[in-house]
């Protein structure tokens, strides 16, 4: 029986229970132009997001008290404890907005662990979402896109999730030009590596900030575009983990491949192909490279 509708004065119900997708956030990408005295160091990124067939998924619902659960092909691999960025990031919005009601949050996670594709960031900001939903805090307070930043760099662009360049230490973020339309696919052997690590490795090599991004028509105005600029972080994570070459060498090896590269930190890599090579380019390597995470989808177009 459907429900009648509200009269006027009444408010919409808040659903008790919500879900969202939490996609891979790829880095095409990355120059570190230097390091702040604190220490944070400062990005010049072009940042894209993969869809639901590359993404772990939160489920919030209402409850009396903050509860956390993981669960998902991955689950292992992540504390389900207050350390959780999940659950930090839901216990200080409710610190900070002064919320009295709790909620049982549990995440599918189905993105691999420390592989440069900011899963923790994307879970958290799939789940600052949800709970300023269920908890009516407005997204566009000040002190929500604060707290957003407190949790990591990663963390308010994955809040915005559309194609971004994202600079300083993750706190300029502007909506990048139009994309053409490609297929991503992401590739990882297993391998995990720390992001702290990978930078510490950069050892102060620090490049200057690449020009402004020009206009991009199609599909090898795009891989031109890239092939001029690079991940600073790939030439550190491969001294520090040289298998991450042969997932390169594979990607690079596929039909279609225009470009491969490493995503973030390490250790999941991308190749770029033309639309609707993904699919086949994917079952080929996963022929190839049995036990391997693999991942694709289509980006831009829009």
């Amino acid at each position: 029986m459907p429900r009648p509708p509200t009269r006027p004065g009444e408010t919409e119900p808040v659903p008790a229970r919500r879900v969202r997708h939490a996609p891979a956030k790829i880095n095409l990408y990355l120059q570190v132009t230097g390091r702040r005295p604190d220490g944070y160091h400062l990005l010049d990124s072009l940042v894209v997001f993969a869809g639901a067939g590359a993404a772990d998924r939160i489920r919030v619902e209402a409850a009396p008290d903050l509860a956390f659960a993981v669960e998902g092909p991955f689950a292992a691999a992540v504390p389900a404890g207050p350390d959780n960025l999940v659950m930090r990031a839901a216990a200080r919005l409710r610190q900070r907005f002064g919320i009295a009601a709790g909620a049982r949050i549990t995440l599918d996670k189905a993105l691999p662990v420390a592989a440069g594709i900011g899963g923790g960031s994307a879970d958290a900001a799939a789940a600052l979402s949800l709970l300023s939903e269920l908890w009516a805090i407005p997204t566009d307070d000040p002190a929500f896109a604060a707290l957003a930043l407190e949790l990591g760099a990663d963390v308010p662009v994955c809040l915005a999730g559309r194609p971004t360049l994202m600079r300083g230490i993750g706190d300029h973020l502007r909506d990048a030009p139009p994309l053409p339309a490609f297929d991503i696919l992401l590739a990882n052997d297993g391998g995990a590596l720390l992001t702290a690590d990978v930078f510490r490795a950069l050892d102060g090599r620090f490049a200057a900030a690449p020009p402004a991004l020009p206009a991009i028509p199609d599909f090898m105005g795009l891989v031109t575009v890239l092939a001029a600029r690079r991940n600073d972080l790939e030439a550190p994570a491969l001294a520090l983990r040289p298998a991450l070459g042969a997932v390169l060498e594979a990607l690079r090896g596929l039909d279609g491949a225009a470009l491969a590269r490493m995503s973030g930190s390490g250790g999941t890599c991308y190749a770029i192909l033309p639309p609707g090579a993904g699919p086949g380019a994917a079952a080929t390597l996963a022929a190839r490279r049995p036990g391997w995470w693999i991942a694709t989808d289509r980006v831009g177009g829009q």
